[in-house]
């Protein structure tokens, strides 16, 4: 975590990445933002329940939206990697209906709604953006339907590992087919549907078909080509794509 960074760095990039921003509208994404504060692994960022009065960024860190089963059994349904807003969706319904952790030692920062609301009276480009960020979210979590409900285990495992890869990639977390992703067996069981056996076995078999490395948190991707084709991998549900929006 580099504190000389600006807080909205990776936001920025994200944004940038599908659209001109204005140096004005940088400069409000930088002035609406709290101080940042770090938020330890394993705890909530966002309580299922919770109302909040602001959005979170995530600056730095990896985190993930879930939902606990009355068994005990948790989902995850969407990972957050830096420069993602965590729960914007709040600023508009207000009360959350899942969970938001950190899975990795986090730094984040708010915003509150009040400011959201008078942003979109002040800079209806910035404003629409931001719908855009709301609009990917859902994109993805078509897409991570799609994976659970029809794709094979292994390369349901194979289009997630494409898919980080290239988030990552927008807010320059990673280059040259490798990238740091520090979950465990365990949450990468509860991201892709499957039990900790299961995944440990994707991965070898994605490891002996020499499409990846994974070292400790270390990811390469040894042959992007194989990896893609057998996630069936089309990243125009990422949309990033810079055009006029």
């Amino acid at each position: 975590m580099n504190a000389n960074v600006p807080p909205t760095a990776a936001l920025v990039a994200k944004l940038t990445a599908r659209d001109d921003l204005s140096a004005e509208e940088i400069a409000v994404l930088q002035g609406m933002m709290s101080e940042p504060r770090i938020v330890q692994g394993g705890h909530d960022i966002v309580r299922d329940g919770d109302r909040p009065g602001h959005s979170t960024l995530l600056i730095d860190g990896f985190a993930c939206r879930y939902t606990t089963l009355k068994d005990g059994g948790r989902q995850i349904t969407a990972l957050h990697v830096a420069g993602d807003f965590v729960d914007l969706h709040s600023f508009m319904l207000k009360e959350m209906d899942h969970g938001v952790g950190a899975l990795t030692l986090c730094r984040i920062a708010t915003v509150d709604h009040g400011r959201l609301l008078e942003i979109t009276h002040t800079h209806p480009h910035l404003t629409r953006m931001f719908w855009l960020l709301t609009l990917i979210d859902g994109s993805m979590h078509r897409e991570w339907l799609v994976g659970m409900g029809r794709r094979p285990a292994l390369g349901n495992a194979a289009h997630f590992i494409c898919e980080i890869y290239t988030r990552l990639s927008v807010v320059g977390m990673a280059a040259d087919n490798a990238f740091v992703l520090p979950l465990t067996q365990v949450e990468l069981g509860d991201v892709l549907g499957l039990s900790s056996v299961h995944v440990n076995r994707v991965l070898q078999e994605l490891r002996s078909g020499e499409l990846i490395t994974w070292t400790g948190q270390n990811v390469v991707i040894l042959d992007w080509d194989a990896l893609a084709d057998l996630a069936e991998f089309d990243p125009r549900y990422l949309h990033v794509v810079k055009e006029p929006r």
